[in-house]
Order: structure tokens, then C-alpha cells, then sequence
């Protein structure tokens, strides 16, 4: 603009658009919210000057005004000549596409994020005219990466007649002449700080055409402002919300804004500490502040539960998914069989795998016939439907009804936030479907990135009704007045913010054309003028910075430091928590005591309930007596309970087969490995129906040879002792304890030439001798046989079945019984009498309903026990430090 446009009052110009289409008044905004705030405002002013009808204020982002320009002459006589304009996913789509197919795209791995990078560089280059200055100026390989994608996607759309954003004010230029196309006779450019080259060209083609151009933006207002210092980024947050409150309560029609630089990483914790301070009771409908900045589409549960389920239609899915979509309750069946789905959810996390596929879940799904009646037929569908390749429209029908077919989005009515979301959702499977315009077929796979790109790139918030306090970014915030303003985050480094410059485009061109935020004095400049706004913008203003983040001792920014550092006189807010103990009457119960089992109350475990009741009494009262489990993760491979049972199994057959000492010496080294490998082979095939994934193809050949490694070298050790005969492997015993029945489980009992009895129990971890003596002791499982299954036994060990570490760990009554079992240091008599106290005194513990919360080895003790949410054991103790284990 060759001359500097007149500025309007916003009096001025609230009375120009007062007079509706005779005063032919249009303002546009940079940005969305503030035409909304202004609309908001000019709407009030009517109600204030006493009218009931008026005409709607023309009051419009840029953005949306150059649309309205392009769509009049779209629907002109002159449309011929006018290209059609792209949505952006469609950008995105031809981006991609220019990289993928590009020399410098073959070498990339982030294909799509490299393509979004190049989008913002092509928007930037026509918004500073920067393109032109790219040709003949010397370029990093970046910038000349860029320059032939720029080229090529400049090509492709030329030739189809299509235009972007980017392009649209020129592309709009062009069309101003013709009478069908709405040119304001006065246009005010409201809250503009940055008008850029390509704005400026199309403003002055506006007014070459006989609209008057004009300028507006907020009155300064003289503000009291203070800085104030947090201990940290959640003291500064708690204590903006504290004034937040207190200024709404003093004033309920009072406008408040909190704006926060870095708003995208802060939000989530601001939303919690508002919602916690405006309302700890929980019991608002509609909470008082709204955050400006959406949530990814693909983060609000509706979605992430449709995408997983799309997901399941492909090759193979996570368990995580997988159980994700069986506990939904956006899929049919979600209300009605919840429990059946959450028991289901548990014992399947105990037998899947990390990677299942939906007809492995098919087969592993009972007890819930609505869910296997939808898994099933979605099976079918995903054989006829989502394979091969087709076009995005016809993917956008086929996730459609997938997730039709499984009754999305459930059965019962979805609030309004579900509702709108679920709008949301339809909305972005339409514009996949768009995507038959510059995209051609591509498979599953593909067609569901796209689509979780599309809703991971699509930030949504479900509209509420209008409320007080605004938490707004800070380019959101520019040119919007409030009766109260805190501005939070302001320390020296974080306020200017970093310069940020788009990689792709030379710096030293972005820095010519004063780009913001592509140089340290372009964001300075920047930054100096958005606070200088900041101290005019409301009655009342506070510019606050944490003293301390993590680590590291912080400073206020220069830019705010010659502000008065004050401290806010703040009422203190009762959080619910403290209400509930105010107004409760407290009652005091002993919790280390449950209720006596009855006689028909039977006992869950064997020599797991001594043990568990050793480790601590609660868990043996959880497990045992409420059959209370933890939440498993599936893992990949096999852990060591499922390597230690394979181990198990394979001695347990082996010993079966040769019985004797005897046996074992006489037998030829290929027929034991034969036998060794007939006894792995079955061990893996028993397990295998609970892992197909893991022990198939090369894997259980591996563990096969490991199995059958392991055991040969086992047979060594066997080798070195006396004769002896094995008379029974995983010998299942009933046995009495007290009032405690068990049902015991022996690994192995031989018998020696001589007639010893000897008790063996199979482990692959290191075994040692203390773990079976003294109180509580780690592993009773010995004691207990010793003690009411074997009373007659002459020793008790642990056989250490580990590679380089093969050997027995155990108690005999004489030495050389067994080799590496020797007599205790009281006699085995009074051995056996101190385990059977010790195992009566457990036994009568749990029989009494002993139930206390006494891990004897925290933190150790509750590290895998996975009842922590049951027992609460962090609310009771202090944390431990790691290194006193």
C-alpha cells in the first residue's frame, strides 16, 4: 500500500458496522478467534443500545475473506478460467507424492513430515515472495531439495489446473474485475502487526478497485502491571489459577484471559490445575475457562478407538490395541457385557502375545457372544473388503462399514462432546474419500496412515458455551482486550521465544525479508511488540516467570524485568480432598485383620500361599482369599516363568522314560539326544498353543536346541551321583497345614540305593540355602514338602539348572546323601521342627485372616506383585531409595 490507510477508532468502526449492508463495511482479522471476539463484542454493543434485530457485522479472517473472493468468481461467468482449489489434505497428498518420487525423497524415511515441512516453506515463500529469489541465489542441499519439489508440485498442478492457499490471493487478483465478485467499498484490516508482501499485493488490488482500505486495532487501556515470580512452572500455574478464580468471583461478567507462549506443551497440566482450582468437587457440567488450542483428533477416546479397530483388519495388531477394542464402549456389546469383556481383557493378557492378528483373537474370545459375533463377522468382511488395492473414496466406504459392522459407536447415547467428535470423525473419512482427485489406489496399509495422519493433524475441541476466562496462545491473543490478563512462562529463556526458521528456505532470504521468527532480531522485534500490547490490553495485567525449572535457577526476561516484582495477595482454595475430611466423620478401623476364612472356604495355591504369606501377609489375603490378580502386560519371547516351565517339563519327561540311575548310564549318547530332543520338542508343542507367534519358524528351533543343551548338561551332574531311583515327577499332593489344605505339586522325590528319599525342585534362577531358612523365609516350597508331603526325607534341595552353574543347593541329613547338599547347622531333626514351626506359625497367620501390609523386602517385595492399587502400599510408606536394596 503506497499511502498509510486512515485508522479507525473501534467506536468509529463499531458504528460503521452498525449500519449493516449500507455502510458496506468488511473487517478481517489474522486470525479466527479475534473476528470471533469481535463479533462477540459488536453483538453486545447492540443489546447495550437497546436493539432486537440487527444485521450480522461482515467481520472475517483473512483467510476466509480471500475464500469468499475465490468462491464469487467461482460461481461467475469467469469460473472457466479460474483453477479449482485444493483442501489441504490434498496439498498434503501431492506433497508427499513430489518427495516420495524425487531423488532426494528416495533416501527419506519421514516422507510425510518431510512433505508438511515443504507445504509451510511453499506457503512462506508466496507469502514473502521468496519463491523468485530461490532461482540463480547458491542453496544447501535442503534448499535445493525444496527448490525441485517446489518445481515439480508447481508442474503437476498447473497441468491439472489446481491451486492451493498459498496461491490463492493471486490466483483471486486475476478475478477482481468481474461484478460478480463482492469487493467491500471499505475494508478494515483490524490487529494486523505483519502484513505481508503477498497481503499487501492483494490490498492494494482491492484498492485500485474502488474499496477504501482502513486500519482499527484495540485501544490501550491504562493497566497496573506487576510481574510476579513462581517457585516453578506449577506454583506460576496454581497461583494464575487462584487469580483467575478470585477475579471471576469478584466479577462474574469480568473478561479473563491467561495466554501462555509455549501453550501446545503447557496445556494439558494448565487444564488440570484450572479444573482442580475452578471446580475440586468434580460437579460442574461446563467449567468456567476454555483452552484455545485443541487436542489431535486422534486423541480423543472415540477416535483412538475407531482407528484401533480399523487396525484390526489389517495383518496383525498390538495386544494393546487389541484390548483397547475389547474393552470399548464405542463397540456393540461395550455396556452389556463390560464385566464379561474386562475378565476377558485380563486372562487374555496372560496367554496373548505383544502381536495378534483378529482371527487369533476370534479363537481366543468366550464368554462374550456379542463381541465374538462382531469379531467374527468383521473377519469375514476384512477377507472381501480390505484387501488389495483400491481408491481413497473406496477405502473411506470400507472403514465406514467396518466399523458399522462392529456396531460403532456403541450402544449407549453419546454425550455432546462424543457427538460432536463423532462429527468430527465423519468429517475427516469424507475428506479421505476427497483424496480420488490427486491420489490414486493404495492398500490397507496406506489408506489407514492416511487416514491417522489426517486425525493426528486435526486439532479438535468440542464447542461449550461462551465462558469467562480464555487461555489463548500468543499470537491468539494479539489485538484482544480484557478487563484481567496474566501472562505466564515470561523467563530470559523463554521470552523472546527461539527463532524458528523453515530449514528448507535459505535463512539468509528469510532474514532479508524479515520474516518473524526467522532470526533472533526478527523475534526479538516481534516479541517486543506483543508485550508492549500485553501492558495496554487489560485493566489489570501480570506478567509472571517460574525462579526454577528442573535443575536450573531462572531469570525474568529483559523484556519484563523492569516491572515490580510483587506478591499477589491470593485466597487459599479448599481442594476437595480437604472438604471430604472436613465434612466426614472419621473412622478408624484396623486394616491388618481380615475376617476368619469359614471351613468350606477353600484355600487358592499350594506352596505359592506360604510364600506369598512369607513376602508379605496382604498378598496371601489378596491372591489367595480374594483372588485378586495384577494387570499383565504380554511380552515378547518368553520370560523366565515360561522358560523355567519349559525346563520343567523336559526333565519331567526325560526322568519319566529312564526312571533310574541306572538307566541314564547305560543309555548311548544318540539315543539321549534323540530322547532329549523328542522331550523339547513336546515341551514346546504344549506351549506353543499359547504362543503360536513366539514358538514358530526359527525361534523354536532355537529354544529346542536350548531345551535339549540345558538338560544334557543336567544329565552330567545326575551322572556324578550314587545310584538312585526317581519315583515320582510332578507328583500332585494333598496335604494339611493346620487349618490350611494345600495342594501341593512335587517336582521329583528319588530314592538312593541305600534308601534315602530325596526331595528335588527344579529351578533356573540362582538358588542358595538361606532362601529356604529363618523367618519368612523367600522359598518354603522345600520346607513344606520336607515337612507334611516327604516327613521321611533325608534331604531337600533346589536342582540349579543353569548354563555354567549346574548343581544341587540343598540340606541333608548326612553328608555325601547328595552331592552338594549338606547337613545343617542344628541337627536335620531340629532343623525340620524350626520349619514346621515356622510353616504352622504362616499357615495359622493366614488361617486367622492375618492381612497386613508388610512386604518383608521393600521395595523389592512389591516390585512384580502388581497389587499396588489394592493395597495402597505408596500412600503408607515413604518411597524407598533404590539403593537400599
Amino acid at each position: 500500500m503506497s499511502e498509510t490507510p486512515p485508522a479507525f477508532t473501534r467506536s468509529e468502526l463499531f458504528a460503521r458496522l452498525a449500519g449493516g449492508h449500507a455502510g458496506e463495511a468488511t473487517v478481517i482479522t489474522p486470525n479466527r478467534r479475534l473476528a470471533q471476539a469481535l463479533a462477540a463484542e459488536f453483538d453486545e454493543r447492540q443489546v447495550a443500545a437497546g436493539r432486537e434485530v440487527w444485521e450480522t457485522a461482515d467481520i472475517l479472517p483473512y483467510a476466509a475473506f480471500v475464500e469468499r473472493l475465490y468462491d464469487d468468481a467461482l460461481y461467475s461467468e469467469g469460473a472457466a478460467e479460474l483453477p479449482l482449489l485444493l483442501t489441504p489434505d490434498q496439498e498434503q497428498s501431492l506433497w508427499e507424492d513430489v518427495v516420495r518420487r524425487s531423488e532426494a525423497g528416495a533416501e527419506l524415511l519421514a516422507v510425510a513430515e518431510t512433505a508438511a515441512l515443504a507445504a509451510d516453506a511453499w506457503q512462506l515463500a508466496h507469502a514473502w515472495r521468496l519463491l523468485e529469489r530461490l532461482e540463480g541465489a547458491p542453496l544447501h542441499d535442503d534448499a535445493r531439495a525444496f527448490a525441485d519439489w517446489a518445481r515439480r508440485y508447481r508442474q503437476r498442478t498447473e497441468r491439472a489446473r489446481l491451486t492451493d492457499r498459498a496461491r490463492l490471493p493471486d490466483a483471486v487478483i486475476g478475478a477482481l474485475d468481474h461484478g460478480w465478485v463482492r469487493k467491500p467499498r471499505l475494508l478494515v484490516a483490524y490487529g494486523f502487526d505483519i502484513v505481508t508482501p503477498q497481503q499487501r499485493t492483494l490490498l492494494e488490488g482491492l484498492a485500485a478497485r474502488g474499496a477504501k482500505l482502513a486500519s482499527c486495532g484495540p485501544e490501550r487501556r491504562a493497566a497496573n502491571a506487576v510481574r510476579v515470580v513462581g517457585v516453578d512452572t506449577r506454583d506460576e500455574m496454581r497461583r494464575a489459577a487462584r487469580w483467575a478464580r478470585a477475579r471471576l468471583e469478584a466479577n462474574g461478567a469480568a473478561r479473563i484471559a491467561i495466554v501462555v507462549p509455549d501453550l501446545a506443551a503447557r496445556k494439558d497440566t494448565l487444564r488440570r490445575i484450572l479444573a482442580e482450582t475452578m471446580d475440586p468437587g468434580r460437579t460442574a457440567i461446563v467449567l468456567p475457562f476454555n483452552v484455545s488450542l485443541g487436542d489431535p483428533l486422534s486423541g480423543h477416546p472415540l477416535v483412538a478407538h475407531a482407528l484401533a479397530a480399523l487396525q484390526l483388519g489389517g495383518r496383525e495388531i498390538e495386544f494393546e490395541l487389541a484390548s483397547l477394542l475389547i474393552r470399548s464402549p464405542f463397540i456393540a456389546g461395550g455396556e452389556s457385557e463390560l464385566q464379561r469383556r474386562a475378565r476377558l481383557d485380563a486372562r487374555l493378557r496372560r496367554r496373548a502375545e505383544p502381536i495378534v492378528t483378529l482371527e487369533r483373537l476370534v479363537r481366543m474370545i468366550d464368554d462374550t457372544p456379542a463381541l465374538a459375533h462382531r469379531l467374527a463377522a468383521y473377519a469375514e468382511f476384512r477377507k472381501s473388503r480390505l484387501f488389495g488395492a483400491q481408491s481413497p473414496g473406496d477405502w473411506a466406504r470400507a472403514f465406514s462399514e467396518a466399523l458399522s459392522l462392529l456396531g460403532f459407536p456403541g450402544e449407549r447415547a453419546l454425550d455432546s462432546a462424543e457427538y460432536q467428535t463423532l462429527k468430527k470423525w465423519h468429517e475427516v473419512v469424507t475428506r479421505l474419500a476427497c483424496l480420488d482427485r490427486v491420489a490414486g489406489r493404495m492398500g490397507f496399509e496406506e489408506a489407514l496412515g492416511r487416514l491417522r495422519r489426517m486425525t493426528g493433524g486435526t486439532l479438535f475441541q468440542p464447542e461449550t458455551p461462551e465462558v469467562p476466562i480464555q487461555v489463548l496462545g500468543v499470537l491468539e491473543a494479539a489485538g484482544m482486550t480484557f478487563d484481567h490478563a496474566w501472562v505466564m512462562g515470561l523467563s530470559d529463556d523463554a521470552w523472546p521465544m527461539q527463532s524458528r526458521p523453515n530449514p528448507l528456505v535459505p535463512l539468509r532470504l528469510q532474514r532479508a525479508a524479515r520474516v518473524p521468527n526467522a532470526s533472533p532480531g526478527a523475534t526479538l522485534e516481534l516479541a517486543r511488540r506483543l508485550t508492549a500490547e500485553w501492558l495496554g490490553c487489560a485493566g489489570e495485567v501480570v506478567l509472571s516467570h517460574p525462579r526454577r525449572e528442573q535443575d536450573r535457577d531462572l531469570a525474568a526476561s529483559p523484556l519484563i524485568a523492569h516491572l515490580p516484582d510483587v506478591v499477589l495477595q491470593l485466597p487459599e482454595y479448599e481442594t476437595w480432598r480437604d472438604a471430604i475430611h472436613r465434612g466426614a466423620a472419621e473412622e478408624r478401623l484396623p486394616d491388618a485383620q481380615a475376617s476368619v476364612p469359614a471351613p468350606s472356604e477353600a484355600a487358592h495355591g499350594g506352596a505359592a500361599l506360604l510364600k506369598d504369606q512369607a513376602a508379605c501377609p496382604f498378598r496371601a489375603f489378596a491372591v489367595h482369599r480374594l483372588a485378586a490378580r495384577g494387570v499383565e502386560s504380554p511380552h515378547t519371547g518368553l520370560d523366565a516363568r515360561e522358560r523355567g516351565t519349559l525346563v520343567h517339563r523336559v526333565l519331567a519327561s526325560v526322568w519319566s522314560d529312564l526312571r533310574t540311575k541306572q538307566a541314564l548310564d547305560a543309555i548311548g549318547d544318540a539315543d539321549l539326544e534323540a530322547m532329549l530332543d523328542k522331550a523339547a520338542e513336546d515341551a514346546i508343542a504344549r506351549k506353543r498353543g499359547d504362543r503360536p507367534t513366539t514358538l514358530g519358524g526359527r525361534f523354536a528351533v532355537v529354544e529346542r536346541a536350548r531345551l535339549a543343551r540345558l538338560a544334557g548338561e543336567w544329565l552330567k551332574q545326575e551322572r556324578a551321583r550314587g545310584g538312585f531311583a526317581v519315583l515320582a515327577t510332578e507328583d500332585k499332593r494333598a496335604a494339611r497345614l493346620g487349618a490350611v489344605k494345600l495342594s501341593l505339586r512335587l517336582d521329583r522325590v528319588d530314592e538312593t540305593d541305600a534308601g534315602d528319599r530325596i526331595v528335588i525342585d527344579y529351578k533356573t534362577g540362582k538358588a542358595t540355602v538361606p532362601s529356604m531358612l529363618g523367618a519368612r523365609p523367600d522359598e518354603p516350597q522345600l520346607p513344606l514338602y520336607v515337612t507334611v508331603a516327604e516327613p521321611d526325607a533325608a534331604a531337600v534341595a533346589f536342582g540349579q539348572v543353569r548354563t555354567g552353574e549346574m548343581k544341587f543347593v540343598g540340606l541333608a541329613r548326612d553328608a555325601g546323601v547328595l552331592p552338594g547338599a549338606k547337613p545343617p547347622a542344628p541337627r536335620w531333626d531340629e532343623q525340620r521342627a524350626l520349619w514346621r514351626a515356622e510353616l504352622e506359625r504362616l499357615a495359622g497367620d493366614f488361617a486367622a485372616g492375618y492381612a497386613a501390609v508388610d512386604p518383608k523386602k521393600p521395595p523389592h517385595t512389591c516390585r512384580n506383585c502388581g497389587l499396588q492399587p489394592l493395597c495402597r502400599i505408596g500412600e503408607r510408606t515413604e518411597r524407598i531409595p533404590e539403593d537400599r536394596e
